[in-house]
């Protein structure tokens, strides 16, 4: 049974969200202004979603805890980017079947929290820098890294936005990995472009994220958060997700085709991801920047 400040939150959700929903997929270029560029942009971090995230520090490598669905999806997003750079011939063909299959590439990971997914890249020996805004969360990054000394000199972790390691970085990175990040992000065509700044020509940007739908809000928020507590309530705000159609559109904007797209589905009774055909809750995107003539 729901106590009833949380029947009363969920009353006001159900009132407002509907309409929501459909306003907005009525809008599919909401996300292109022209006003946006690299330079006028403020950094695009929300103290809030911060804060929230440095709450669940302490419990970041617990792979059994609050963030167990973090470590699982590991299983998909490690082979994901492993595959799409082989596929985009980034990784030479003596090395694919090799356990350093990622040897000599170099990878940004931004918003990579306590580095679950930097560690993972590193140990099949991709070079690896993680950026974070959350001072806590990269401190935790750095002190779990120190444990496994032979992928600790792989890895960089760094307090800083995408915004200000872009301008430092232009065209650095062979992939840019943005996992579990852009639904926490205002400002997607700032933030997508400063990732895209830092990418080659010829490299891949890797998304996973929320697609904007109403099984995303049911089963993304009023399910995960608050029915099966799969992660802390107010960790997800349902107007930050976006359709795989609107992000296209702005990779696109950005010199950028996308190459693919995959529907995630997180079975919670077992802590497993697989891929699926649906794209309604979660979705995994790769592009790939395109070589100027």
């Amino acid at each position: 049974m729901f106590n009833s400040g949380l029947s009363l939150r969920f009353t006001k959700m159900l009132v407002l969200k509907p309409h929501r929903i459909f306003t907005v997929t009525l809008s599919p270029k909401r996300y292109l202004s022209q006003e946006t560029t690299a330079h006028i942009n403020p950094p695009n971090v929300d103290q809030r979603e911060v804060d929230t995230l440095a709450k669940m520090a302490e419990e970041w490598w617990n792979p059994t805890g609050p963030l167990k669905g973090l470590h699982s999806m590991n299983s998909l997003r490690v082979p994901l980017i492993r595959d799409g750079l082989i596929a985009t011939n980034v990784i030479p063909q003596e090395q694919i079947q090799s356990p350093q299959v990622l040897k000599g590439v170099n990878i940004l990971e931004v918003g990579c929290g306590g580095g679950i997914l930097t560690e993972a890249l590193a140990r099949i020996h991709a070079n690896v820098v993680g950026i974070d805004p959350g001072e806590k969360l990269i401190n935790v990054a750095r002190e779990h890294k120190e444990r496994d000394q032979k992928i600790s000199p792989r890895i960089q972790y760094l307090v800083e936005t995408v915004e200000e390691h872009a301008q430092k970085n232009v065209e650095r990175y062979d992939a840019v990995i943005a996992s579990e990040v852009l639904e926490h992000v205002n400002d997607k065509p700032a933030f997508l472009e400063h990732c895209i700044m830092a990418l080659r020509p010829g490299g891949s940007i890797f998304i996973t994220t929320l697609n904007q739908t109403t099984a995303s809000w049911v089963g993304g928020i009023v399910a995960a958060e608050y029915i099966l507590k799969l992660v802390p309530e107010n960790t997800h705000d349902w107007d930050k997700f976006i359709a795989p159609l609107d992000l296209e559109r702005i990779l696109k904007s950005f010199n950028c085709t996308t190459v693919l797209v995959h529907g995630m589905s997180y079975e919670f009774w077992r802590n497993s991801w697989t891929w699926c055909k649906r794209m309604d809750i979660n979705y995994a995107l790769q592009a790939v920047k395109l070589v100027d003539n």
